[in-house]
């Protein structure tokens, strides 16, 4: 659904350097959409004829690979969303669905490529940032090699080193995920992301709450 807010520009770091004049022309070209916890924004093979920006909320990338789906990375607020399909004019390779309720923001392809013209700066930030997301997909493919366990603690790592918020009991993760999307962020079945988790939450290795996990002793996920 539409929501009829002022355009966010200064939250999301590559709108940031847009001039005032820029952003008076693309002001109405924007849409700002809100999304329930797991709708879908685009699917994988969707014509990839917008760039979206996560506003407020997280969105998961997730892949088909058979009969499993893979979720390949978790964007926050401020992050591009599908950018380099955009970026290549290619079909979004991925799903992009919400993992809370989120608010997207999204620019015509045409448009947005009319701005990178006008703007080299932000052309070279779109480049930057595209290139640091392609060593994050990479990375996260490297992080599917391993034990379950091994993906799990190198998954839980990045997570508090991302969105981790330091608190007397740990390090918190103010990220609700189901089993089910642990096991596609691990790239495993349902079932051994069930044992694992129980498993932990009885060593208090990683605690489950009902706002997102607490890491007690992080240095145990390290071992």
């Amino acid at each position: 659904m539409p929501i009829e807010v002022p355009i966010p520009f200064d939250s999301i770091p590559l709108l940031a350097a847009l001039r005032r004049e820029d952003r008076e022309a693309v002001a109405p070209l924007c849409r700002m959409r809100g999304y329930d916890k797991g709708e879908t924004i685009f699917r994988e093979g969707d014509p990839a004829d917008r760039i979206h920006f996560v506003h407020i909320g997280r969105v998961k990338i997730v892949k088909s690979a058979g009969a499993r789906d893979v979720i390949v990375e978790i964007l926050g607020p401020g992050e591009p969303v599908g950018a380099v399909a955009v970026f290549e004019r290619l079909p979004f390779p991925a799903s992009a669905v919400t993992l809370e309720p989120s608010g997207i923001l999204s620019i015509p392809e045409r448009e947005f490529f009319a701005l990178l013209e006008k703007r080299p700066e932000m052309m070279r930030h779109l480049l930057a940032g595209l290139t640091l997301r392609l060593m994050m997909v990479n990375k996260r493919l490297a992080d599917l090699t391993g034990s379950a366990e091994q993906r799990a603690a190198r998954l839980f790592l990045t997570l508090a080193d991302r969105v981790g918020l330091s608190t007397p009991d740990g390090v918190r993760i103010p990220l609700t995920l189901s089993r089910q999307e642990i096991a596609d962020l691990l790239g495993t079945t349902l079932e051994t992301a069930i044992r694992l988790m129980s498993r932990w939450q009885k060593e208090a290795i990683v605690l489950t709450e009902k706002d997102g996990f607490v890491i007690p002793e992080p240095a145990k996920l390290r071992e």
